[in-house]
């Protein structure tokens, strides 16, 4: 962004008071950034637990990699998936939006449940906020048609440094049943850009890695405006034999919003490519409102969000503040009778085995004390909500 242009010069006259006053409490900032207070112009609608549906706006490339029979083009076909998911983790809301928006922090036990219907079958989605201190949102999303299945969960750790540096700690396990096959997914570092024009975007920094069970390692390198292009979310991706970084199968470069070339590594020749910007999505179905459960954030965040939109900041408290003190008095009632609130669909596990082997390969670790523990999708409950709808 051109250093001419002026300090908060996105930000609409009325606002620029409270922006400037948000720069400056954030300047000592270092923590959970949900408990960051920010200017009403900068609300979202929209709760953290449904970030989770960015993960898979693309079922048919979700599901191919069940479909390929060789072990490296099927690993590349996982990469690729993954790639295709960044724009609409973190770019759509600033496209759609104008601007990144700080979405609503979630409760403990807020559900985000839905489903997408299209050429690859029925893709389900469960995202559960499994933590409120620290917050942690798990999720599980799958396709019984084509045997894939992935889940995880996610935190974040903020701090400021000129922008807002923000951690993400957590991962994802992809699983393919046909081949028996994990794949280890790394979540990106990421900051804002933009933030002292009032016009904040997510710019994804350092790299991600991607490690199968069938012994390839994808490792994703974010330069942010490339040096050679001056493009903004340029990335360059490799994928090779596990601890042969240097010798290559596949390459990818481009940038995660808009188009990137898949190439062999050997021949050069391009064998695949993406465009992000052209790419179709499948909408997300969601039950309409009045038939949803009381912990859904649609419904449980509906006149909180609808005064959001209209701009009404009182209402705006006064609802959020009744959210709030149910959930404070919810967790003094459980303390005072020595229980812990149950989550629906995830528990809280020791060790995952999986992880384990698959993140050695990698250095990657779980840092359960940062996450309130690790946490995996728990079929016994799933099936105990599913027998009681």
């Amino acid at each position: 962004m051109s250093s001419s242009k002026e300090e908060g010069a996105g930000v609409p006259p009325q606002n620029r008071g409270s922006w400037s006053s948000f720069l400056k409490s954030i300047a000592s900032f270092s923590g959970d950034l949900s408990s960051l207070t920010a200017p009403p112009f900068i609300l979202s609608t929209t709760s953290l637990t449904e970030y989770s549906s960015y993960w898979a706006e693309h079922p048919s490339l979700f599901v191919a990699p069940a479909a390929e029979k060789d072990p490296a083009k099927r690993a590349l076909l996982v990469l690729k998936w993954f790639l295709s998911t960044l724009k609409q983790q973190y770019s759509s809301r600033n496209e759609k939006l104008g601007s990144e928006k700080k979405p609503l922090n979630p409760f403990l036990g807020e559900l985000f449940v839905g489903r997408w219907e299209d050429g690859a079958g029925t893709t389900n989605l469960v995202s559960e906020q499994v933590s409120h201190h620290p917050p942690v949102t798990a999720y599980c999303i799958w396709n019984d048609k084509h045997g894939v299945r992935l889940q995880g969960y996610n935190a974040q750790k903020a701090s400021f440094s000129r922008t807002i540096h923000v951690k993400q700690i957590g991962h994802a396990l992809l699983h393919l049943d046909a081949y028996n096959e994990d794949y280890l997914i790394t979540l990106p570092s990421l900051h804002i850009e933009g933030l002292i024009y009032g016009s904040p975007f997510v710019e994804l920094n350092k790299n991600t890695y991607i490690q199968s069970s069938s012994g390839f390692t994808a490792k994703v390198d974010y330069s942010g405006k490339g040096w050679l292009s001056g493009k903004k979310n340029s990335f360059t991706a490799s994928l090779y034999p596990t601890g042969s970084e240097k010798s290559p199968v596949y390459t990818i470069e481009g940038q995660w919003t808009d188009a990137f070339t898949v190439k062999d590594a050997k021949t050069k020749s391009q064998v695949d490519n993406h465009n992000a910007k052209t790419a179709p999505t499948t909408p997300l179905t969601v039950a309409p409102q009045d038939q949803q459960d009381a912990l859904e954030s649609r419904r449980a965040w509906s006149k909180v969000a609808a005064a959001i939109s209209k701009g009404d900041m009182d209402t705006t408290g006064v609802e959020k503040s009744k959210i709030e003190n149910q959930q404070r008095e919810l967790r003094k009632q459980e303390q005072s009778e020595g229980k812990e609130w149950q989550r629906r669909y995830f528990s809280r596990v020791e060790k995952d085995d999986v992880f384990e082997t698959l993140a050695a390969k990698i250095g990657e670790r779980s840092e359960p004390e940062k996450t309130g523990g690790v946490w995996r999708w728990d079929g016994k409950k799933a099936e105990g909500v599913k027998a009681q709808a």
